[in-house]
């Protein structure tokens, strides 16, 4: 195929380690043998922007099994995982774009070899090919019948661009799907990040003061993680909800520059951009820890540090020194990207089986009900949310109750009172 990754020698490896994340992702393996028999995506070529792991393997071979066509691509420079990008280029007849550590051109390069592809669908995490096909390749839009999106900063892009009139097909927010947001977003995003910050740095956890910048549910996952280590957690959040829902979860809430004086690491969080800034990094102490788990290194001001130091060295794998002019400290981890893709392996396969059932259940629902939708933001419809949150109960073996005749009549009616 036409591919574009690391090494082709990583094949025997990445299949190892895709078939070893497959054992996790049961719901994907139960859709995919129905896929297999339905052929439900014959036809249709799908361009993929996605973190390229071996979980991520198992959803594009799901596809497959439905009989689409493949193109894929990174949505992040550093997330890749080149064992698996070479062996879904050998095994899977997809054209796989993606190579850990490439440099800006070769990310942009990537994503326009996908657009190259003329999907009919594309399936995002981040809105960068959704973004791209709108600004530089419009004369494609009308080849586009939907598309799908992964995370948190990519609904709010798709949203912004809906709200403005730009939006030209329809798109489902997998991100707000309940057997997504809550369960990888926290379960997920919290194991995985300090799952990152531990290998890149080898920190003892417990007793440290460790800021989460942003209370969502990310936010919420890491700062449950970093407890349950025994750190002292601390929230800094510009809504007044989450951070009254933090201080009630046992959490010491405070304003940037307050953690900023007493925190050993910092994990922002927020999908948003400059979080960490000038103003915090000349308060904090001598060999503070700064990572990111928002999906764009926009939420630590990298320029602002580069300015204020007057050296930088490299002292980890994924660790950056930035040693400031008065002597202290700052270590970045994974320059300010992804810091569990970058220094880890990003999220267990338990979790973005559920993640990846509803990636490929949207995309069929999409291809289905293509005719009836507009240009906008979709949510997950409610029987695809229920159905991956039955499937993943089946597949742990447990059951649950269900309502009696009497229990859902009394449910839908309102005449009984006290």
């Amino acid at each position: 195929m036409d591919c574009d990754v690391k090494d082709m020698d990583l094949v025997e490896k990445g299949r190892a380690r895709i078939e070893w994340a497959e054992q996790e992702m049961r719901v994907l393996a139960q859709i995919r043998e129905r896929f297999d028999k339905e052929k439900p995506l014959q036809g249709i070529r799908i361009g993929a922007c996605l973190h390229v792991t071996t979980e991520t393997a198992n959803l594009i071979r799901t596809l497959v099994a439905g009989g689409a066509d493949v193109a894929l691509c990174a949505s992040n420079p550093l997330s890749t995982q080149d064992d698996a990008a070479a062996a879904l280029c050998e095994d899977d007849d997809v054209r796989v774009y993606a190579i850990k550590g490439e440099d800006n051109e070769t990310y942009y390069r990537h994503i326009n070899a996908v657009a190259d592809f003329h999907p009919h669908l594309t399936m995002d995490d981040g809105c960068d090919l959704v973004a791209l096909l709108h600004k530089e390749r419009k004369e494609q839009l009308p080849e586009l019948i939907g598309g799908t999106e992964e995370t948190t900063t990519g609904v709010i892009r798709l949203r912004a661009m809906a709200a403005d009139g730009a939006l030209a097909y329809p798109i489902v927010a997998v991100n707000d799907a309940d057997t997504k947001h809550l369960f990888d977003n926290r379960f997920g995003t919290g194991q995985s990040t300090i799952d990152g910050i531990i290998r890149a740095t080898n920190l003892l956890l417990a007793g440290r003061a460790f800021v989460v910048c942003g209370y969502g549910q990310c936010g919420r996952g890491v700062a449950s993680r970093a407890r349950g280590l025994g750190a002292r957690v601390i929230i800094t959040e510009v809504d007044p909800l989450r951070a009254l829902e933090a201080v009630m979860e046992g959490y010491e809430a405070m304003p940037g520059r307050e953690a900023a004086r007493v925190g050993d690491v910092f994990v922002t969080v927020t999908g948003d951009v400059n979080v960490l800034t000038r103003e915090h990094f000349e308060l904090m102490k001598d060999g503070a820890v700064l990572a990111n788990s928002g999906h764009f290194d926009s939420e630590i001001d990298k320029a602002a540090l580069s300015e204020l130091s007057t050296n930088v060295r490299r002292i980890r794998e994924f660790v950056d020194e930035y040693r400031l002019a008065d002597g202290r400290r700052l270590n970045l981890l994974g320059e300010g990207r992804l810091v569990n893709l970058a220094a880890a392996e990003g999220h267990p396969a338990a979790v973005m089986d559920m993640s990846f059932a509803n990636q490929a259940l949207s995309v069929e629902w999409v291809v289905q009900n293509q005719k009836g939708l507009e240009p906008k933001v979709y949510g997950v419809p409610e029987e695809i949310d229920r159905e991956v949150a039955r499937l993943k109960l089946a597949a742990m073996g447990v059951e649950i109750d269900t309502l009696t005749d009497e229990q859902a009549s009394y449910l839908t009616s309102w005449e009984h009172g006290t």
